[in-house]
């Protein structure tokens, strides 16, 4: 099994005699990726916004964001989560970000790995599998180092690696798990040899994505009982956005 231009495809669906052409015009721009993969596209919009309006407030240039703008534009930091009541930092600090490298690096995993995962599982289980992965990165960077403000995509994207690494391997895409299974240990190696990354946004995110992506073969293998697609994909959506409540809690308990 290989990636297509509809995703990573199931054992069932390549036995069928539909025709995949791999790009027959070249690689998708424009209108024909947000048709291909769209919330991959608006999460990466909203990234590049934020990290835009960072910029703006730290006075332009492309070095490395100060703390206090990290902040004031929606970073994570536990007082002012239990303190203030800003409770919207948990979600709004997975599109801050340090550097150009910070986000440059986030943006362009998220790029491929959208590309992969959200043609084959669709927008809507790809966009609340993304937020539960987030909200649960928030909650144990909280966790792991309240006192510190944090911020990035990474624990929504670690959450994307372990999905697509669980759902590849329910669809019997070794190839591909063995691929995304050296990118989630490099990662995290990375993760835990480098001063200065959450660990716990990483941890927490994988975790939750490889929960999710349990969700999601779970129902592509009939463990839910006989389902109409419709039914299946409200039991799966359900299950995803109640880790993602219950992180959200978690979060704001540990904060």
């Amino acid at each position: 099994m290989t990636p297509t231009p509809v995703g990573m495809r199931c054992p069932e669906c390549a036995n069928q005699r539909t025709r995949v052409v791999r790009n027959p015009t070249g690689p998708r721009t424009g209108a024909a990726a947000f048709q291909a993969f769209p919330a991959t596209a608006i999460l990466i919009a909203i990234n590049i916004v934020v990290y835009l309006v960072e910029i703006a407030k730290s006075g332009g240039g492309l070095g490395e964001i100060g703390i206090e703008t990290i902040y004031n534009t929606g970073g994570l930091w536990g007082p002012a989560v239990h303190e203030l009541h800003q409770w919207w930092r948990i979600v709004t600090s997975g599109f801050v970000h340090v550097s150009i490298m910070h986000i440059g690096f986030n943006m362009l995993l998220l790029y491929f790995m959208g590309r992969l995962l959200e043609p084959a599982i669709g927008w809507l289980r790809f966009t609340v599998l993304y937020f539960a992965c987030l909200i649960a990165g928030s909650f144990v960077a909280l966790w792991f180092s309240p006192d510190t403000v944090s911020a990035g995509a990474s624990g929504a994207i670690f959450g994307v690696l372990g999905a697509t690494f669980v759902i590849a391997r329910g669809r019997q895409m070794e190839a591909i798990a063995g691929q995304i299974g050296f990118l989630i240990v490099f990662n995290l190696i990375f993760t835990f040899a480098e001063s200065g990354i959450s660990v716990g946004a990483h941890v927490g995110g994988l975790v939750a994505g490889v929960l999710c992506g349990l969700l999601i073969v779970a129902g592509e293998q009939g463990r839910f009982g006989r389902q109409t697609p419709t039914n299946r994909l409200a039991i799966e959506v359900s299950g995803m956005v109640v880790i993602g409540v219950l992180s959200f809690i978690l979060a704001l308990a540990v904060a």
